[in-house]
């Protein structure tokens, strides 16, 4: 189903819209994909907040251009899908795990702000942690020396009680 021009326009707006805040476009070729294993692509994409989208090429490179992945232009050939993500690593993950699963889908390259990457960066950006469990990682550490310290200050009390305890069991075993 072809596009007029308002449509087009507003596909254009719609997705540079989405670049405008994105850290991270990836390109996936779909070729002999079957309509249910996309959909079952976008659901998961969906799930990790991330916008997935199929676009004639020409619209995403009007997309793209006067956007930090303006570089990607030269990539945008065959069928692809546009995984596109505010977070830099949701997109590579969701688009690599599915390439896993089906041969169909070939991961062509991505774009973070300012630099091309290939199959295999992409491949590479997807084994790295996403955001939360990196802000996980740091509060973990942040809390390790708070904790301890408040162990051992929770020590002193409670060593000083099991002291007085130990008193008083041994003058009420003498006193027997």
């Amino acid at each position: 189903m072809s596009l007029n021009l308002e449509g087009k326009k507003e596909v254009v707006a719609e997705v540079s819209a989405r670049l405008a805040n994105a850290q991270a476009i990836v390109l996936a070729e779909y070729r002999g994909l079957p309509v249910e294993k996309i959909t079952q692509l976008r659901a998961r994409a969906r799930a990790s907040g991330v916008y997935l989208r199929v676009l004639k090429n020409t619209l995403a490179r009007r997309a793209v251009q006067g956007t930090p992945f303006e570089k990607l232009a030269d990539q945008m050939v065959g069928p692809l899908a546009y995984g596109i993500s505010v977070d830099p690593v949701a997109a590579a993950k969701v688009l690599h795990a599915y390439a896993k699963e089906n041969d169909k889908l070939v991961i062509k390259g991505g774009a973070m702000p300012g630099q091309v990457m290939s199959a295999k960066e992409v491949g590479a950006l997807a084994t790295l942690p996403g955001r939360e469990e990196l802000l996980a990682m740091l509060m973990g550490t942040m809390q390790a020396p708070v904790a301890k310290f408040v162990q051992t200050l929770n020590e002193v009390p409670s060593k000083f009680v099991r002291t007085l305890a130990a008193v008083r069991d041994q003058k009420e075993k003498q006193a027997a």
